[in-house]
């Protein structure tokens, strides 16, 4: 009886320690992805050239000129930030705040300051993401707690822009899902609407699609281990980073974006964020976009509609 005592208690250890160790290599996978985003930042300029041609003589102009500009500001753990921004071609007090996704950076949502800046003629500004481009950090806090550096951003962007702007954000991927986390707070007079592109409905959601996919394995319980870990060594929890609870609070207009062809950040997820959204809203369903790709494939469209929308609360 002992001895199978012992035989218990030890496969019991063995699998809390695999337990352990297999949520603490998802926890690094999954926010500390240095080696592709060492990469992504190698390529990006090189890569949105090549992806979106017209943004080459649009940077190139804002370079020579000195429009585009660098700003940084000190997270509340102290980590500076940084962020890109430019003027309108005339003056304006329309501006817009932009968010990139998982892994990127600033210069890699470019296109959508393209669309802002050189066809609506807002102003821009393009913050990096806390452990994105060039801002500190020391993990892919995956919107949650960037929700609270994005409102800083935003805060920033007001007085740059003359001090009484009227203001949208919009963010693509992880940064729509930052957007819509940012959306659940309580806003400052200027910030009039929202857009949101391909975002997820929560952390937990996305990290458990991808947990079966890429590995086949069940949410429970290594993603409930894992976000155990996330809360004690970077400080939030995969639960509570729910984009759908954000937009449940969310007083604001915002347009809801995504391909139907989404196979990363599913096209399901959509509909239950659009459902809770209360008040103001407009969803495109985008005919064979995959992820993040609505802009790229459906330019002048997704021109069209997004200033269509934007316009109707920022004159």
């Amino acid at each position: 009886m002992k001895k199978l005592l012992r035989w218990i208690l030890a496969i019991v250890v063995v699998a809390i320690a695999a337990l352990i160790g297999g949520s603490l290599y998802l926890i690094s996978y999954s926010l500390t992805p240095d080696r592709t985003m060492q990469a992504k930042n190698a390529s990006t300029e090189a890569d949105m050239r090549a992806n979106y041609p017209l943004l080459g003589p649009w940077l190139d102009s804002l370079r020579t000129t000195g429009a585009l500009r660098d700003t940084t500001i000190l997270s509340a753990g102290g980590e500076r930030l940084h962020a890109i921004y430019a003027a309108a071609p005339e003056p304006t007090d329309r501006t817009a705040v932009i968010v990139h996704g998982y892994t990127d950076n600033a210069l890699r949502m470019s296109m959508i300051g393209y669309l802002y800046n050189h066809d609506l003629r807002y102003n821009i500004l393009l913050p990096d993401l806390y452990y994105h481009g060039e801002s500190e950090g020391r993990a892919i806090r995956m919107g949650w707690k960037d929700r609270l550096d994005v409102l800083r951003w935003m805060e920033v962007a007001n007085p740059i822009f003359g001090g009484k702007t009227q203001m949208v954000v919009h963010g693509i991927s992880m940064g729509a899902a930052t957007t819509m986390m940012v959306s659940g707070e309580p806003q400052q007079p200027y910030v009039r609407c929202f857009v949101e592109d391909c975002g997820y409905t929560s952390v937990r959601d996305q990290f458990a699609k991808e947990l079966k996919e890429q590995f086949g394995l069940p949410a429970f319980p290594l993603l409930d281990v894992a976000s155990w870990l996330c809360a004690l060594k970077y400080g939030w929890n995969f639960r509570e980073a729910s984009a759908l609870r954000q937009v449940e609070r969310c007083e604001l207009p915002m347009m809801f974006i995504h391909g139907d062809a989404d196979d990363f950040v599913p096209t399901w997820m959509v509909y239950p964020l659009f459902e809770a959204k209360p008040g103001d809203k407009e969803l495109w369903i985008v005919p064979g976009a995959a992820h993040a790709l609505s802009y790229r494939d459906n330019r002048e469209e997704y021109t069209r509609r997004v200033g269509e929308f934007v316009g109707r609360y920022i004159k």
